[in-house]
């Protein structure tokens, strides 16, 4: 951890699943410009569970593929990118854990290509269908209470819902329904979706998420690897902000100074 940082890595443990973490960041591995500047962004990120999307990577881990150049240095987190439909994405859990040996899924399951907004109906299915086959589901859903309750009843051992459309940048466009999504969540809350620059990050850990996971905020930003870095640190600041505490917001001003002692008092 950078010297000028705050040393907050007794609050910085977390858990999915009794799995103990401490990096807060989760990195996505798609779109950026070429395999050196993904791989020299998770090295500046320095996430420990990275997304894979299971329709985009060749499971065969020959030489120069996607899992080859990851090296086994990270937790993988196989997604299921693009799924429409109930059997598509509970087939594609089945094949990302029978390829990688890994049970944890983060389930998309895409009701709208137009926003990439999920299709709740089917989500609360797919959830229930994968949880009772044994996988750690991490759901991706809309900045909706009820539906993130409705999850966490079902067992998914996280909620993800979205700040914003995905690669819209957009930031947390709700922050209202975030904060109350966090206060009343009983399984680790993963910012998901929308974040477009570091002060969403920041925002998204003092409204009391776990986590924030993004991918094109640094995929497409013009230094892929300075974003990244600027990411953990915002992460790290968003965290610590929301450990210590914000002061209440006033509609008026409250001097920081006493008056007792001034001059013509």
């Amino acid at each position: 951890m950078d010297k000028h940082l705050p040393n907050i890595s007794a609050e910085a443990g977390w858990t999915i699943a009794g799995t103990a973490l401490d990096s807060r960041l989760l990195m996505g591995t798609g779109g950026y410009p070429n395999q050196k500047s993904m791989l020299e962004s998770l090295t500046a990120g320095q996430p420990e569970i990275v997304t894979v999307a299971i329709r985009r990577i060749s499971l065969q881990s020959y030489g120069g593929s996607l899992l080859d150049a990851l090296g086994g240095r990270y937790r993988l987190l196989p997604n299921t990118a693009g799924c429409a439909t109930v059997r598509d994405a509970v087939l594609t859990a089945e094949l990302a854990r029978e390829a990688l040996g890994t049970n944890w899924i983060k389930l998309e399951l895409i009701g709208d290509r137009e926003t990439l907004y999920p299709d709740v109906e089917q989500l609360l299915i797919a959830a229930h269908e994968l949880v009772n086959a044994g996988f750690i589901v991490l759901p991706y859903c809309n900045d909706d209470p009820v539906t993130c309750a409705k999850l966490a009843d079902l067992g998914c051992a996280a909620v993800m819902p979205l700040g914003s459309p995905i690669g819209s940048g957009l930031g947390i466009a709700n922050p209202g329904a975030i904060a109350r999504i966090c206060a009343k969540s009983p399984v680790p809350v993963i910012l998901d979706a929308g974040i477009g620059t570091a002060s969403d990050a920041v925002l998204a850990m003092e409204l009391g998420c776990s986590a924030v996971l993004l991918n094109t905020a640094v995929a497409k930003a013009e230094n892929p690897p300075l974003m990244a870095e600027a990411m953990r640190h915002a992460v790290l600041a968003g965290q610590a902000a929301f450990v210590a505490g914000r002061i209440p917001k006033r509609p008026h001003a409250d001097p920081s100074s006493p008056e007792l002692g001034l001059i013509g008092a």
